[in-house]
């Protein structure tokens, strides 16, 4: 029997998450909530939800914001469903990353056809995907997994997000701003050491030889890249 795909439902009207969840439990998915952006980022980079219905109006950030922070962690359809039907709003939500945009009120089996359009665009990619090689290293998002010679390494939240979005960027250098805005938000953009104590401890579990690391490289003032085949 194949897993559900997980919803990620982020609004904080406690009527709008009912509904939605309502909904999405009787068209038989599973569902994660959060009533602001910062546990909306935790969610996400903790449960790899296969999908994302997103309101604008957040008290912690503005919508936009966690539309891009989502985008960039990738792999799932992301929904904007707000109040605002400005044409700006609209076209920025799309241009950073949202698969669709739903105006407040809606109705609900429209959103779900929108949901289902949406993850038929993912080709379900978020539940289906396979595990990722690079060297003796397997990176399975979808199960949260990672192994080093088919042996499991335990990786704290943070420490998995990074090498998830070094793993999805492999070969290419992934820039200390950009990780540091995915994995911690944008609050801590500029918080450098947060990136070196992870990179330092996933060389300790995944390198063979830490002090000569080949899989992790720094690139000097710029960022990381994951390097390996």
């Amino acid at each position: 029997m194949s897993r559900l795909p997980t919803i990620l439902v982020v609004d904080d009207e406690l009527h709008i998450r009912r509904l939605l969840c309502a909904a999405l439990t009787r068209a038989g998915y599973a569902v994660l909530e959060a009533e602001n952006a910062r546990a909306a980022l935790h969610i996400a980079q903790t449960h790899a939800p296969a999908a994302a219905f997103v309101d604008l109006g957040l008290p912690d950030r503005d919508g936009l914001e966690l539309v891009d922070s989502l985008a960039r962690i990738g792999g799932m359809a992301i929904l904007v469903v707000s109040a605002r039907d400005g044409t700006e709003d609209k076209i920025a939500a799309l241009d950073l990353g949202a698969d669709d945009f739903v105006t407040k009120p809606f109705d609900t089996d429209e959103l779900m056809a929108r949901l289902r359009a949406a993850l038929r665009r993912q080709g379900g990619r978020r539940n289906d995907l396979g595990p990722i090689r690079v060297g003796d290293i397997e990176v399975d998002e979808a199960a949260h997994l990672v192994r080093k010679q088919g042996v499991e390494v335990h990786l704290t939240p943070k420490e998995f997000a990074v090498l998830a979005l070094l793993t999805r960027s492999h070969g290419r250098v992934v820039t200390h701003a950009q990780l540091l805005r995915t994995v911690w938000g944008p609050a801590h953009e500029s918080d450098i050491e947060y990136l070196r104590v992870a990179a330092r401890s996933l060389r300790l579990k995944l390198e063979d030889d830490p002090a000569r690391p080949v899989l992790i490289r720094n690139e000097p003032g710029i960022g990381y890249r994951l390097t390996g085949g």
